[in-house]
């Protein structure tokens, strides 16, 4: 297993952990959310984190670990809500709601391995601030999209966009470890 694999099960597994966690004391809530709903609860939090960045000072315990966390598990939750529709009420099971999450941080790994091997690792000489300002863009652009009913031209579509997200928070996740 390569060193990046490692550091991203790593950052995977810290997240899967808070999701399992926030899912044993809220359960499901956030099927009720519509699609938008997801994408500005992670612009929230994309944007938080570039205020802590430019401001070096926060007045809220949290930091910018467990934003990226925040991010990573609701880009995650926007992507099954993408195949599932948002409900009227929490429908899920533990087990089902932890299966699809595992499923689609499968997938994002995936994707980030083969994406890692075609720009040989550029992220890792990138600033973790570019992170944020990319996690910012790709928001945006989901919300255009989202704002043309789903529909595009030529360009990837909202999953795409929640995907790299969630490896840009990754990547922001290995950068930061404190370990």
């Amino acid at each position: 297993m390569s060193r990046t694999e490692e550091e991203f099960d790593k950052a995977a597994q810290e997240c899967r952990a808070v999701f399992t966690k926030k899912l044993k004391d809220y359960g499901c809530a956030w099927r009720i959310m519509r699609p938008q709903s997801v994408t500005d609860q992670i612009f929230i939090k994309a944007n938080r984190i570039r205020s802590l960045e430019i401001k070096g000072t926060h007045k809220v315990e949290e930091g910018i670990r467990p934003e990226l966390i925040g991010i990573i598990n609701y880009a995650i939750i926007g992507l099954i809500q993408l195949q599932l529709g948002y409900a009227e009420s929490d429908d899920l099971s533990y087990e089902t709601a932890v299966a699809l999450y595992d499923d689609f941080m499968h997938k994002a790994k995936s994707l980030m391995m083969d994406k890692n091997h075609d720009y040989d690792e550029a992220w890792r000489s990138m600033r973790v601030e570019s992170y944020t300002d990319l996690i910012l863009m790709k928001i945006y652009r989901t919300k255009q999209i989202e704002n043309n009913d789903g529909k595009t031209l030529i360009s990837e579509g909202i999953d795409a966009n929640y995907y790299d997200m969630i490896n840009y928070s990754i990547f922001g996740l290995i950068q930061t470890d404190p370990s």
